[in-house]
């Protein structure tokens, strides 16, 4: 069966996230690392070699203004020149000082007008780019119970939300984020699938719900949700990321593989199912991670190996048997079809992937070979920002 699966393990794709590379930390520090990009083009070298080693990750995620370039043109071919395009573009809405209270849910019009200038920019950036996917997410919420109108807030995002989608081009879907809570404590505008949900079928077709792996309390059940928004035609992509008690931003895979693996069982479940398949093809698959204290590359190189794991043991998961067990009501063996998959080794039919593919058999030994780290660090220093998350 493995060299069934080769032709779709080759066919992965992950998006690499522009900020995954940069200086990032938490509310508490920011611990800058000798050699981190300062630039857009520093960030796409950097993704560029992931790609180089993995085979998976053609394309580069950005975060305007984080990487607000002048010319376009000059980063789209410095980007293919490297094996790389301009992939999901992300606005910015939390960052600055005019967001304290929300940003599109803010009472004050100036600020949501602000707000939504900013993703209508980042729509003219994705036109220019070529970038078919618009990843929205919203740090908009309250800290106390009376700090504004609930009810109200909701329908300012709802006419934020339609006026962005209206001016999207045919080609381009709208990915529409949640989390269950932080920054805001007390409730968040979109804080989970549903609401997200809500809004994405409100707007059509284009508009699609985005599950970061993180966003959720803790228990969720995140591969019922994937196979609900995969039936309704709404699930649009993943963030991927890891967590043990809140939104912690871990490596994918790194605390809890079973579960990533259970979400690729239900995606690789639904694709074989006509109605289905569309919305399993348009999947995003994307990293989302704060690389606190591990170095950036080699995480990056180390949950995308993750993620080619955890969806080659999916694809072997033997289904007729499962479907047999289902049947049956045979709950135990129906389960052990699912752990004898999660339970094999596919190492080396990974490495022998890549290696048909052009990338490395051993992705993080070639790495830590190749001197890398250490020419960047020398040649680029010890930048204090770099574009990364910082709370």
């Amino acid at each position: 069966m493995a060299n069934e699966i080769k032709p779709a393990l080759k066919a992965l794709r992950i998006e690499l996230p522009s900020w995954g590379f940069g200086n990032s930390g938490t509310r508490f520090k920011v611990f800058p690392q000798a050699g981190a990009p300062r630039t857009l083009y520093e960030k796409l070298e950097d993704a560029a070699l992931v790609n180089q080693l993995t085979g998976t990750c053609p394309s580069v995620a950005i975060h305007i203004p984080w990487d607000r370039v002048d010319d376009w043109s000059k980063t789209i071919a410095y980007a293919r020149e490297r094996g790389l395009a301009i992939g999901a573009v992300n606005p910015n809405v939390f960052q600055d000082e005019e967001y304290k209270f929300g940003s599109v849910c803010h009472r004050d019009p100036g600020i949501r007008r602000r707000a939504i200038d900013h993703m209508l920019e980042c729509v003219a950036i994705a036109k220019q780019i070529g970038s078919t996917v618009l990843s929205l997410w919203f740090a908009d919420g309250t800290n106390y119970a009376g700090q504004d109108d609930i009810r109200a807030r909701k329908a300012r995002m709802a006419d934020a939300l339609a006026e962005v989608y209206a001016a999207m081009p045919d080609a381009m879907r709208m990915l529409i984020e949640y989390k269950f809570f932080e920054p805001a404590f007390y409730h968040t505008d979109l804080a989970d699938w549903g609401m997200s949900f809500w809004h994405a079928t409100r707007l059509g077709s284009r508009a699609q719900v985005l599950v970061d792996t993180g966003h959720h309390a803790q228990g969720t059940n995140i591969e019922h949700i994937v196979a609900f928004l995969i039936d309704e035609g709404k699930l649009g992509g993943f963030h991927f990321n890891n967590r043990k008690y809140a939104d912690d931003d871990l490596m994918v895979g790194s605390v809890n593989p079973y579960e990533l693996f259970l979400i690729f069982h239900e995606i690789i479940s639904a694709g074989r199912d006509p109605r289905c398949a569309t919305t399993v093809q348009n999947i995003a698959y994307m990293l989302d991670q704060s690389h606190n204290i591990e170095p950036k590359v080699e995480a990056t190189i180390q949950s995308v190996l993750n993620v080619q794991s955890a969806y080659a043991k999916a694809l072997l998961v033997d289904r007729d048997a499962l479907v047999d067990a289902q049947a049956r009501d045979d709950v135990l063996g129906a389960n052990r079809v699912l752990q004898n998959a999660f339970e094999t080794d596919v190492r080396p039919l990974l490495a022998d992937v890549r290696q048909e593919l052009g990338a490395a058999r051993d992705p993080i030994a070639t790495y830590r070979a190749s001197g890398y780290a250490e020419r960047v660090a020398r040649e680029r220093g010890r930048a204090k920002s770099g574009g990364g998350y910082t709370g």
